[in-house]
């Protein structure tokens, strides 16, 4: 006999009866932590950049339709315009979808490629992980706390222009699925955020440097076949390093990576199969 059925299973008006139930819950946490999330966007630039990094949109993956990744340059561009410039003061928390709002088709969101359960689907706002993706990554080179992190779990598509460790990006689904982080240092930060010829370009600025910078490493990454399936695996670093001397500080494990290849597995290079 099946489970008994969840709300969100009844049909599409309880399926967005559930969302809302879910995004009250969240805000109905926040008050309760006294959690105060970061609202004041400006122009003027902080004069530090403590990381930038930039990424392609467009990438040429097999049976992905590329009008599916053109959308979603498009739902990039309207998510970031509500972020760009935000200063995210001490004790402040960050929340993507406290900022980018509800991604539907009414505020110009198109169609694009949504994770869900493992799967590849089209959904109207896809692609925005990519800009969660981003935004994690540069705070992973900063002192501050992430504060909701929702990893991953599978090799969707193999590498491709690939510039940061594998298994280093965030989940999200609007509203409760969140990417978040707190400044827990003593000075404001600030987000940029940009498309510039076919690249989601961004920067994590600061009134004045940080004592340590962050470098990520993966290391003993390889393939593994177990039974029917094939695995990506790898360990990925963060190491500490002291500004002025250069010295290494402290070397933490941010995660191991054991995630399920969903793509053809043929196009795994050979030399990386274990």
């Amino acid at each position: 006999m099946g489970g008994r059925k969840l709300m969100c299973q009844y049909g599409p008006v309880f399926y967005q009866l559930s969302l809302w139930k879910e995004g009250a819950r969240k805000a109905l946490k926040d008050m309760g932590q006294h959690v105060t999330l970061a609202r004041r966007r400006q122009r003027e630039e902080l004069p530090v950049i403590v990381k930038g990094h930039r990424s392609p949109v467009l990438r040429r993956l097999a049976g992905v339709d590329m009008a599916l990744q053109k959308n979603k340059e498009t739902n990039l561009g309207l998510a970031l315009s509500q972020i760009d410039g935000l200063v995210v003061a001490p004790g402040e928390t960050f929340s993507f979808w406290a900022l980018a709002g509800a991604p539907t088709a009414r505020r110009g969101y198109r169609e694009g490629l949504v994770i869900a359960n493992g799967d590849l689907r089209r959904g109207v706002g896809g692609g925005l992980c990519q800009l969660a993706n981003l935004i994690h990554y540069l705070v992973l080179h900063s002192p501050m706390e992430v504060a909701e992190l929702h990893h991953h779990s599978d090799a969707l598509f193999p590498d491709d222009r690939r510039r940061v460790p594998f298994g280093t990006g965030t989940s999200i689904f609007y509203p409760h699925v969140d990417y978040r982080f707190r400044n827990t240092t003593d000075q404001p930060v600030q987000l940029r955020l940009w498309l510039s010829e076919g690249d989601l370009c961004g920067e994590l600025r600061s009134e004045r440097p940080f004592p340590c910078r962050y470098r990520l490493v993966e290391e003993d990454a390889h393939f593994v076949n177990e039974g029917e399936a094939y695995y990506r695996v790898s360990r990925v670093y963060r190491r500490v390093i002291h500004r002025e001397s250069g010295r290494e500080l402290g070397r933490e494990l941010l995660l191991r990576n054991h995630s399920r290849v969903l793509y053809d597995p043929a196009l795994i290079p050979p030399d990386q199969l274990r």
